[in-house]
């Protein structure tokens, strides 16, 4: 997608926003690729330093999990790169099985987030962006933290109607950009930075307590109904997490905005936008598509229909000729099959780790040092939530159910807690980046929106220290009211 304001244009796919500088360019002088060159020989040598306490085949595992995520951490290559080498070196050193390395392709998951990006290209074909600015427009543009407001409001919502947070976001943040210049925030004003890293993090950070808005939600229940035979329903998901995770949290991200971007609108610089033209035939057809959408998401547990062919049967709609509701050729130009790699491969990295027992052996050198107490569930409750946050800084989001998931029987057993709550525990982990190379979308945002790097980082870390420290014991307060601890 393209901004059609007159603010700066976003960088293309390949280029670095935090330096500012094309990444051919940097990899001309040649320290790029010698700092590509030193992140796999630490992976390498932080392998061996563990080979005295893993397996052969876990020592490979290592170091093809600290490779590919020093370089997701770096942004040094194109993130699809790291995924097709990641998938190359799998396969050549047979660290698991073919279906398992590639196991992103066929999930549920990979095929929502292909259906979000589809839809999105539809509301952009369909100019129904452009009504989303407009109703933007409407927001209390006179109050800096009344906009921000507005705008998280507006994202947490566009959350429950469109799964995908990469598309999302990819929809937003153009429309976000082209309103933060009518209401007079220059390119590189902080307003401006405030404005998308709310838009950002309001569609992304809330969208965890949202069953089918984001990808590791999608994995938790997937993997909890295959491996114990647990159906977690949406409303039962929403009710557990959204009042702390979702609101909470949502206002909590626009006080961090409003100190760490602080800015006012300027007077007299909001422009009068023309008046809306009647919906078109296609607006009114793909209203009714989302709508149809949100309403069979809402009732799942009636259907029993996955979300992700929910959102498929919505993509073949829009792709169907004829229909008008995306542009013509739509697959071959308006979708990131970067994206797609990128998802796909974090997938199949968290399943290689699962399937090869490296994060068991992890938590299992953990738990081993740590005293779980049967009578003292918020103490059990909190290593739980540390543990998955742990495995979330060294695998990725997706990781935390991919390896703890399967754990959470022992760890039951362990802590006396029901199988339930161990499983919910993780919700609070991957809900809570530590950076942003753990999360797809937020690098998607950086290079898409043109956002510096630094402002989103310093922003991960405030909310991710708010959230550890004050919003997970209001949550487990939430759980005990509900009667989950």
């Amino acid at each position: 997608m393209t901004d059609q304001s007159n603010s700066a244009p976003p960088p293309p796919s390949h280029q670095l926003t935090g330096a500012g500088r094309p990444l051919s360019q940097l990899l001309r002088n040649g320290r790029p690729l010698w700092t590509v060159v030193l992140i796999l020989i630490c992976a390498g040598l932080s392998a061996l330093a563990t080979s005295m306490y893993l397996s052969p085949d876990l020592v490979i595992v290592a170091a093809l999990s600290i490779g590919a995520i020093g370089l997701w951490a770096t942004g040094l290559v194109p993130e699809y790169w790291t995924a097709l080498a990641f998938f190359l070196v799998a396969v050549i050193f047979g660290v698991a099985a073919p279906e398992t390395i590639f196991s992103g392709f066929h999930s549920s998951t990979f095929w929502l987030l292909f259906s979000g990006l589809v839809l999105g290209a539809a509301i952009k074909h369909t100019t129904l962006d452009k009504r989303a600015a407009g109703i933007l427009a409407l927001l209390p543009l006179r109050s800096y933290g009344g906009l921000l407001t507005g705008i998280v409001v507006f994202s947490v919502a566009l959350a429950f109607v469109m799964p995908s947070s990469i598309g999302r976001i990819m929809i937003l943040l153009p429309v976000i950009s082209a309103l933060a210049e009518r209401v007079g925030f220059g390119a590189t004003s902080n307003g401006r930075t405030g404005m998308l890293a709310v838009a950002t993090f309001g569609t992304f950070a809330p969208a965890f307590t949202i069953l089918p808005a984001n990808a590791p939600n999608m994995i938790l229940v997937g993997m909890s109904e295959t491996i114990y035979g647990i159906n977690i329903s949406y409303f039962d998901y929403l009710l557990l997490h959204f009042p702390v995770l979702g609101v909470v949290k949502s206002a909590v991200l626009v006080g961090l905005a409003m100190v760490m971007f602080p800015d006012r609108i300027p007077p007299h610089s909001v422009k009068v936008a023309p008046a809306a033209p009647p919906f078109s035939r296609q607006e009114w057809v793909l209203s009714i598509v989302l709508a149809l959408c949100l309403v069979l998401w809402l009732t799942d547990q009636i259907h029993m229909v996955s979300p992700a062919w929910v959102g498929m049967a919505a993509a073949l709609i829009c792709l169907l000729p004829g229909a008008d509701l995306t542009r013509k050729g739509c697959i071959n130009t308006d979708l990131s099959y970067g994206a797609l790699l990128f998802v796909a491969g974090i997938m199949g990295l968290g399943a290689v780790i699962s399937s090869a027992g490296l994060g068991e052996a992890v938590v299992g050198a953990i738990t081993g040092t740590v005293a779980f107490a049967r009578d003292w569930p918020v103490w059990n409750t909190s290593i739980l939530i540390g543990l998955s946050t742990l495995v979330a800084m060294i695998t990725n989001l997706p990781g935390v159910p991919a390896v703890m998931t399967p754990l959470a029987g022992e760890l039951s057993d362990a802590t006396g807690l029901p199988l339930e709550t161990v499983l919910m525990t993780q919700v609070v982990a991957f809900s809570n980046v530590f950076l942003p190379f753990q999360a797809p979308p937020l690098i998607a945002a950086i290079q898409a929106g043109n956002l510096p790097a630094g402002a989103v980082i310093r922003l991960c870390l405030s909310l991710f220290l708010i959230s550890l420290l004050l919003l997970a014991p209001l949550d487990l307060l939430w759980w005990h009211i509900l009667g989950m601890l």
